[in-house]
């Protein structure tokens, strides 16, 4: 039975790609902060001999080495990393004190970095390494800062990874999401400018909700993805890809700053 090792499994994206996996028929050793709510995932697997879970920062200096020794006790080889455990609200550069700094490039470079170089050594040919990364590592964005960083750096080691570790039968890809509907995200909407920035420049007539980009993940852990390998797909409705204002957006009447 194939084994995927998930971060950030408790909730959100890291828990419909969980669920998605164990559609495919294999087993997930989900990672998170959150003991209650790995639980809710072991309940929502709904089969102990698929599913191990462990709670812990994945900053931590010895986070790896407790996590793949979890998945070989438990299932005795590891298929699949997806290093999804992300955090978000950053600030503008100038607004970044070094606290804020380390603290993302931590959770969102350096841990999957340390992650990925335990895991590697028990991956065979056809396994693989999916990051989650953002849309603002693809392009520039206000208020990215230490976020941007972190997922920018991501992006650059998971194509340095797909390079070294190819030619072993080894893939590595990013999945890019938008603005996502999770419970991270979905209170920002009550901001007028933060909709009006994502909705009104999304083509595609929805946002992304979890599902989709849950079922991104898992197809990258199919024999379908094998020849996928150093590519970001970017779920997003195409708001990276194109210059679109809705109708709303193009006929709202603009007023000059100090005006009515």
């Amino acid at each position: 039975m194939k084994t995927a090792i998930i971060t950030g499994a408790g909730s959100g994206i890291g828990l419909g790609t969980a669920l998605m996996l164990r559609d495919q028929g294999m087993a997930v050793v989900g990672v998170g902060r959150d003991p209650d709510k790995l639980a809710a995932l072991e309940a929502a697997i709904g089969d102990p001999a698929r599913v191990a879970t462990l709670a812990l920062d994945v900053t931590a200096r010895d986070a790896p080495l407790q996590i793949v020794a979890l998945a070989l006790a438990r299932f005795g080889r590891i298929d699949f990393l997806i290093n999804n455990a992300g955090a978000g609200s950053p600030k503008p550069l100038d607004e970044t004190d070094d606290d804020m700094l380390d603290g993302f490039l931590d959770l969102m470079l350096k841990a999957p970095f340390r992650l990925a170089r335990e895991v590697i050594p028990h991956l065979a040919p056809g396994s693989g390494i999916v990051n989650v990364t953002s849309t603002f590592a693809m392009i520039g964005g206000r208020r990215g800062g230490a976020y941007s960083a972190a997922k920018g750096g991501l992006k650059s080691l998971t194509e340095h990874m797909a390079c070294e570790y190819g030619p072993r039968g080894i893939r590595s890809n990013c999945v890019a999401p938008g603005v996502t509907m999770t419970d991270m995200v979905r209170h920002r909407f009550s901001d007028e400018t933060f909709r009006r920035n994502n909705v009104e420049t999304t083509p595609y007539p929805r946002l992304a909700e979890i599902e989709d980009v849950a079922s991104t993940i898992a197809f990258l852990c199919t024999p379908g993805a094998e020849m996928i390998n150093g590519q970001s797909i970017v779920v997003d409705g195409g708001w990276t890809k194109t210059k679109y204002l809705s109708p709303r957006a193009l006929t709202s009447r603009w007023i000059e700053e100090g005006g009515e």
